[in-house]
């Protein structure tokens, strides 16, 4: 029984007060989808979802969305690299 008073006390989200912002993610370029390069693509796939019935329809899309990702990474492994301090 204390456990579960213990466990009900504890809370396991942050809620922000009100006029206040909510917490920042621990990594901000991850914060949201709409904050990356491939975001056209991000949603072109989705339309295409809610278009068709068929997955594979949609291919092209996910393709398109998967390569970008891919080179955003590669560009972002790019910048860190040339961050570091073990050359």
């Amino acid at each position: 029984m204390a456990t579960a008073q213990a466990a009900s006390a504890s809370p396991t989200h942050h809620r922000a007060s009100p006029g206040t912002s909510p917490p920042q993610p621990p990594y901000p370029s991850a914060a949201r989808i709409a904050d990356s390069d491939c975001f056209p693509q991000y949603t072109a796939s989705l339309k295409c979802l809610e278009a068709n019935q068929d997955k594979s329809k949609c291919q092209q899309q996910f393709d398109d969305y998967k390569e970008c990702k891919k080179k955003e990474r590669e560009a972002r492994l790019e910048r860190n690299k040339s961050r570091s301090l073990f050359g």
